[in-house]
């Protein structure tokens, strides 16, 4: 029996809305789902989560998220090492940080359609909000992934499918560094003092909102709002930028 008339046969056995859903994993993945509940937690959003639930992360993705973080870290930093074979620490940290961060995890997520398959509370939904969670989901699927298909077909996801689909390292390259490094260079070159001060801090323990001010020489110079202080600082930054050169 072929691959193909497997997975038709096995989607005829399973409802229609699950049906939907596996397809749904395949074509994001490449490969087809064996354990599909691993997929549906990885997809759930914390705010249909309620009670010991909420604070221990169980039933949403915040378990899977924290996998798929290291495992996801681990793989780009295999892959940036030996496809820059003459590169420095600073440049491989740099090169992946850019591409696993939270704001590029959203963009890929919006890319690959996550969006479309998440379970989550709407009345929840904003628009910082949302583009933390799709991040989030992002990571949490890779560790569903992991756990399903293990290391290597991971890394071939990764690879392949998300960075080789979607990531061009050429463009990425020619880009310029995080504002928070080129604010804090630009100060220095101009004998200022940087520094990031939190203003305000809003929502529950796992999903807070910041509010994060720069001042450079006793003077706002541009302010910030993120889903974490680094978010928010690097907004800031931006923002603060902008303003100043």
């Amino acid at each position: 029996m072929s691959i193909a008339t497997w997975f038709s046969d096995r989607v005829r056995r399973l409802s229609a809305e699950d049906a939907a859903f596996v397809a749904a994993i395949k074509q994001i993945t490449g490969g087809i789902p064996h354990n599909i509940s691993l997929y549906r937690l990885a997809l759930r959003h914390s705010s249909t989560s309620s009670g010991k639930e909420v604070t221990l992360g169980l039933n949403n993705n915040e378990r899977l998220e924290f996998l798929g973080d290291a495992i996801l870290g681990a793989i780009v930093g295999e892959y940036l090492f030996k496809k820059y074979p003459l590169k420095d620490e600073g440049f491989l940290t740099e090169v992946r940080s850019r591409i696993v961060n939270r704001e590029s995890m959203s963009v890929l997520a919006g890319k690959i359609g996550i969006p479309k398959i998440m379970d989550f509370n709407t009345r929840q939904k904003g628009a910082l909000y949302n583009k933390s969670m799709h991040g989030d989901a992002m990571e949490a699927l890779i560790g569903a992934v992991y756990l399903d298909k293990g290391y290597r077909f991971c890394q071939s996801f990764i690879i392949n499918k998300l960075i080789g689909e979607h990531i061009n390292l050429t463009d990425l390259l020619a880009t310029e560094g995080n504002p928070k490094s080129r604010l804090i260079e630009w100060a220095q070159r101009h004998g200022g003092s940087i520094t990031f001060e939190v203003v305000s801090e809003s929502g529950r323990d796992h999903h807070k909102e910041f509010a994060i001010q720069v001042v450079y020489n006793a003077k706002v110079i541009g302010t910030g709002k993120g889903m974490s202080k680094k978010k928010a600082e690097q907004e800031a930054a931006a923002n603060a930028l902008q303003a100043m050169i």
